[in-house]
């Protein structure tokens, strides 16, 4: 039970995290402090993300340019047409090298940069969308002269019993 728990230790501060800000969206009346429990949520799913999406042991997605990388192909074809049988020999080396190369790729473990990359796009959205959010929040302190939702309702109620007499 402590191995697994060790293994996957990193899931708890980022589940503690998941917790906080929803108790803090449920719990609150305010509408600034909501929206931070809502980013703190949103930050807890980021590093969620980023957690699966590490490979331990995984090199970055990048192929090493040794000078070989697909010049022998080409070398072998351009050989092929201009030097007849000599060249097949040139070709069967250059396929032979490839194929020794894609084995070497192969068995390189990469980490996925596609988690990365989604959780970047959705940092800017989530920025965005904390802007609106928070301008959302002025305009209604300018209109209403309050933020807390029980004062909202109040108010939003008194506005309908009053036009309906």
């Amino acid at each position: 039970m402590l191995e697994i728990l060790a293994e996957r230790f990193n899931y708890i501060p980022i589940i503690i995290l998941m917790m906080i800000g929803l108790y803090v969206v449920i719990a609150t009346g305010n509408l600034v402090k909501r929206l931070v429990g809502l980013s703190l949520f949103q930050t807890s799913v980021f590093l969620l993300y980023i957690t699966i999406g590490k490979v331990f042991g995984g090199s970055p997605p990048i192929i090493a340019d040794d000078g070989h990388h697909g010049e022998d192909a080409g070398h072998g074809a351009e050989a092929v047409v201009a030097h007849g049988a000599d060249a097949g020999e040139h070709a069967a080396e250059a396929a032979d090298h490839a194929v020794d190369t894609a084995h070497q790729a192969a068995e390189i473990i990469y980490s996925n940069p596609l988690p990365h990359v989604l959780i970047l796009t959705a940092i800017v959205v989530g920025v965005a969308t904390l802007a609106v959010g928070l301008a959302l929040v002025v305009r209604i302190r300018e209109a209403y002269g309050t933020i807390e939702d029980d004062a909202l309702n109040a108010a939003d109620y008194s506005l309908e019993s009053g036009s309906a007499e």
